[in-house]
């Protein structure tokens, strides 16, 4: 069954020349760790268009992971082994910021992908919904580190390996190695404890430099605003977070994550209008759960089962492959129709405009102008401004 979905994969694919990529999973092996996660990434082959033009970028310690948004099945992956060198290329008009990734020439060993040779020797992935400053800071700290050299014995090798027991020569060397790794272990806690200091320190210039501003605005700041922040600040946390050590790692996990998620995203999203990118999800729940860090692949799962579970809240994907989470009770007719409205009386919009009108981000700002346009209720003009959406007066009048 795998070899034939290769080679539908394969002759599906045959456009795209990246023979750096193979097939692959999202499984981690010994020893990998999950760094960084992005949606809404393209991949191009050189200068080229490919056809993976929406997907999940995954960023590990021994490789990057593109995985498909609309199909889950296909999933690619780059070797950090391959990688001469990674350079950033701003955004511009019209376009994504991007990440070059210049490759050298595939072993012999490599794992089929989706062609077999390419004329380029980079590529490059576009990040269409932003992230690819610390995306491209965290791929070259582990292109340095070079962590998937070090490769992780099994313990089916370990215990093939031979054991040496010479009497008191023997105890000693175990002891002296005991002591070693005892001595990098201390080493290593303290430089942990060295960038935790550092980051620590970054965080107090950040909140003197937050309360100089609130000084100097203090009389712009009402009572009820500092009340407001301050319930803020005590509504962050989440007291007992589920995690898979309290609920295991299977359905159950996923099951009561998504009922937790529900119930702490419910009130944030009726005060940002129903609806909130999935990207945003992500760090307001993080930064809420404190030390029990949530996955982007958990959180996804969970997401997932809103519907399942009879949760009032819903994941939905965009037709351009960005993913929301939107309360049940958003009502999508009366958002095209305040739209529509609006874009009349301010005789047009882009999605800039929009969001400072609506207080939405511009991601969302510029979904609700498409959704808008796809029922009929306003026309776009692209120039050289950009993208701006006018009245559709196709409809509305009569010639």
């Amino acid at each position: 069954m795998k070899s034939l979905q290769k080679k539908v994969h394969k002759s599906y694919f045959d456009i795209c020349e990246m023979d750096r990529f193979e097939w692959g999973d999202t499984n981690l092996v010994p020893g990998e760790e999950q760094v960084n996660f992005q949606t809404g990434i393209a991949i191009y082959d050189g200068q080229d268009k490919t056809c993976f033009e929406n997907g999940a970028l995954t960023l590990t310690t021994h490789k990057v992971i593109w995985k498909d948004n609309r199909d889950r099945t296909r999933v690619l992956t780059l070797q950090h082994s391959l990688v001469v060198y990674i350079e950033e290329q701003s955004s511009g008009f019209a376009k994504s910021a991007k990440i070059v990734v210049h490759v050298s020439v595939p072993g012999p060993i490599k794992k089929p992908g989706p062609v077999t040779s390419s004329r380029n020797d980079f590529i490059r992935f576009s990040f269409r919904e932003a992230g690819e400053g610390q995306f491209f800071r965290d791929y070259n700290e582990q292109l340095q580190q070079r962590k998937w050299e070090h490769v992780i014995p099994s313990r089916s090798a370990a215990a093939r390996a031979p054991r040496h027991r010479a009497g008191i020569m023997g105890i000693e060397q175990t002891i002296q190695q005991a002591h070693a790794s005892t001595d990098q272990n201390i080493s290593q806690a303290f430089q942990d404890l060295t960038k935790l200091m550092e980051k620590a320190k970054e965080m107090v210039k950040l909140s003197k430099t937050i309360a100089t501003k609130i000084k100097d605005k203090q009389g712009d700041v009402t009572d009820d605003e500092t009340i407001r922040f301050k319930s803020y600040l005590l509504s962050m946390g989440i007291p007992d977070p589920v995690t898979r050590e309290t609920h295991g790692s299977g359905d159950k996990y996923y099951t009561e994550l998504a009922r937790q998620l529900s119930s702490v995203l419910e009130k944030p999203l009726k005060e940002c209008g129903g609806i909130m990118t999935l990207t945003d999800v992500y760090c307001r729940v993080n930064r809420a759960r404190g030390m029990e860090l949530l996955s982007p692949e958990d959180l996804l799962n969970s997401c997932e089962m809103f519907e399942l579970l009879r949760l009032p809240i819903r994941l939905k994907t965009f037709d351009s492959g960005v993913m929301v989470l939107q309360l049940q009770s958003h009502d999508e007719d009366q958002v095209i129709h305040l739209t529509t409205q609006l874009v009349e009386d301010k005789g047009s919009l882009t999605a800039e405009d929009l969001s400072k009108e609506v207080g939405v981000s511009v991601i969302l700002a510029k979904e609700r102008l498409l959704l808008t346009e796809k029922v009929g209720g306003i026309c776009r003009d692209e120039c050289v401004e950009g993208l701006r959406f006018y009245p559709n007066l196709f409809l509305t009048k009569v010639t």
